[in-house]
Order: C-alpha cells, then sequence, then structure tokens
C-alpha cells in the first residue's frame, strides 16, 4: 500500500492479491525458518502443493492470483496492481503457463514493473522496467 499511495495511485486492498499466507513463519525470515526447520522448509520449496507453515500452498497462491487475472481480463483498459514479488511471480505462472515449481525460479526486482498485455489465454511479459515508465 505504501508503495501505491508514493506513486500516487489508489491502495485498495484486493484480497486475491495478497502475499502468500506463511502461516506461523510469518515474521521469519526465510534463515530462520531454515535453520528451526530445515525439512519443512526443503518440502514447502520442493512440493506447491505442500505447507508445512499451515498457512497458503503456493499452488492456491498461483490460483487465486490467476482468478484475479483472468477476471480483470474481461474489464477493458489497462489495470495497474502494486503487489509483492510472489504475487508477481504467482502471476506469471498462471499468465505464462509455466509449471508451479518454476515459481520459485523467477526473481521479481523489488521496485520495478512486470508488464502483461494481451487476454486470457494470451499474454505477453515486459519485465524489468523501473517504476513508472510506461509500456
Amino acid at each position: 500500500r505504501q508503495t501505491a499511495e508514493a506513486l500516487g495511485l489508489p491502495a485498495p486492498q484486493v484480497p486475491a492479491l495478497a502475499a502468500l499466507d506463511v502461516g506461523r513463519w510469518r515474521g521469519r525470515t526465510l534463515t530462520e525458518v531454515t535453520a528451526a526447520e530445515p525439512d519443512a522448509v526443503a518440502s514447502w520449496l520442493a512440493d506447491p502443493a505442500h505447507a508445512p507453515h499451515g498457512g497458503e500452498t503456493v499452488r492456491e497462491l498461483c490460483d487465486r492470483a490467476g482468478a484475479w487475472l483472468e477476471d480483470t481480463a474481461r474489464t477493458p483498459g489497462r489495470v495497474t496492481a502494486v503487489v509483492e514479488p510472489d504475487v508477481v511471480r504467482a502471476l506469471l505462472v498462471r499468465a505464462l503457463g509455466l509449471p508451479e515449481p518454476a515459481f520459485w525460479r523467477l526473481d521479481v526486482r523489488p521496485l520495478t514493473a512486470v508488464d502483461l498485455s494481451g487476454r486470457a489465454g494470451r499474454w505477453n511479459l515486459r519485465v524489468g522496467a523501473p517504476l513508472g515508465e510506461g509500456p
């Protein structure tokens, strides 16, 4: 929300675009969790349908973000969404038809724009543009 507001954009909360719910791991770094629960982290990173933290699976995140993308594709005009990097990865997995394990292979740089254009079923991707730079 702070980033959207800093850009002068409205910042409504859209539940479908919320960050991945990591359950009881919330507020801890991946390094901390890995030190405490290495097997749980390994299984979480290997299996998009696994959520040892008791929160949401990567598959669930991809499904809800993908559903938002498909719904939004039916809206005329451009849509700007300011989201966390994990949501960008989920949107890319669904838009590009990538296998879910690719989620962890997509690096999304903070404060950059990712542009998806086209329509449901046929998305084009533009990555890495600095914020504020148009298509």
